[in-house]
């Protein structure tokens, strides 16, 4: 499984590259919304992990601009990675079209649960995962 996870923090990506090392999977990152839009051109990703706040284009634009995509890309799990505990938090990542939430720090069970979910209901959707 290739997962790319987007955050402009070099430690919560290494933590979260960690955790998922521990269960045989990859991870690309990226430091800024920006660079994983040109990732997702050149490679092939099952589950996008999206920083919620990052200078420059924030998580939410960049969900959006995925979504928005005309190919099977925009089809692809993202999970949004944040912080922010305000109260209409699930409701402004649903409205930009990420599929989860997953609050810092990143619990390994969480984490693995949430992807784990996701690429089920993905799969019941007809999209290959491998």
């Amino acid at each position: 499984m290739n997962i790319l996870f987007v955050d402009d923090d070099a430690m919560n990506r290494r933590v979260v590259k960690d955790m998922l090392g521990v269960v045989g999977a990859s991870m690309d990152e990226a430091d800024s919304a920006e660079a994983g839009l040109a990732l997702i051109e050149g490679h092939d990703y099952q589950v996008i992990l999206m920083d919620l706040r990052m200078p420059g284009m924030d998580g939410l634009d960049a969900t959006r601009e995925i979504r928005a995509r005309g190919d099977a890309k925009a089809e692809l799990p993202i999970i949004v990675v944040t912080a922010d505990t305000s109260s209409d938090l699930e409701q402004r990542c649903t409205a930009a079209g990420a599929d989860g939430v997953l609050m810092k720090p990143v619990a390994m069970a969480g984490l693995i649960d949430t992807i784990g979910r996701l690429m089920a209901r993905s799969a019941g959707n007809g999209i290959v995962l491998t």
